[in-house]
């Protein structure tokens, strides 16, 4: 999640904190730096060997300092249910834009194969061009910050946040702003949303993604829907990276 008028990363507003393994498709991608790994975006299991993002979480990064934590629930606890597992290749969209955010998809391929258990599992894809309808209420996970400008979460959270549609979400960002391949959600009186450090991270409904945290204007603003990467029309395009 990017902030237009603040860039940064994105985390839940106004959600609650998840239950140990209750995501277990979500993933803390972290980045090695002079004081070990820090949490920088979430991404979302979808095979056993990649795992699906946002690209501006991966753009610019190497990929053997960028990490893939699977079975995380608390940042500052090692509960022994993490696999880390480092990516040996980040692919995102060639027609990413970092100005506009479109195409805001990456993929990483990890160096070694995850191992499926009761806290860590993948996500559906949904089918090329299955789209969710307005008013649909779906859910986002993470451990951006709780309020806008703030610092990020240990614990997981999740949010539930009904879809805008395009035509709604463009009266509130501009015509341009708002590309067919973008999917907004949130609440008119705002309140509820993702924010910096969710970015990457997942928009589901029953176990299967429809959405990439991307970006927006402010964390939960009244008007100011969420924006997310709408994963039905990259499904070829993300399949085509699993091979």
């Amino acid at each position: 999640w990017e902030s237009k008028s603040l860039p940064q990363l994105p985390r839940i507003v106004g959600g609650e904190m998840a239950s140990p393994g209750e995501f277990p498709f979500q993933v803390s991608l972290q980045k090695d730096g002079l004081f070990g790994r820090s949490h920088i975006c979430g991404g979302s299991i979808i095979d056993q060997n990649h795992v699906l993002t946002a690209a501006h979480c991966i753009k610019n990064a190497n990929p053997g300092n960028i990490f893939a934590v699977l079975g995380e629930y608390d940042l500052a606890v090692d509960s022994g249910d993490e696999q880390v597992i480092v990516a040996t290749e980040l692919t995102i969209h060639e027609h990413y834009d970092g100005q506009t955010f479109t195409n805001d998809v990456g993929v990483l391929t990890l160096l070694a194969t995850i191992v499926y258990n009761d806290v860590v599992q993948p996500i559906d894809l949904p089918e090329q061009m299955e789209l969710v309808e307005e008013d649909t209420m779906t859910m986002t996970t993470g451990w951006g910050t709780t309020v806008e400008g703030g610092s990020v979460s240990d614990i997981l959270r999740k949010v539930e946040v009904p879809i805008v549609s395009d035509n709604d979400c463009r009266l509130s960002y501009g015509i341009t702003d708002i590309a067919d391949h973008m999917l907004c959600a949130g609440f008119p009186e705002g309140g509820k949303d993702a924010c910096q450090g969710d970015s990457g991270g997942p928009l589901f409904v029953n176990g299967t993604v429809y959405g990439i945290v991307s970006w927006g204007y402010g964390c939960a603003r009244p008007d100011y829907p969420g924006v997310y990467t709408e994963v039905a029309y990259f499904v070829d395009w993300i399949s085509n990276q699993l091979v």
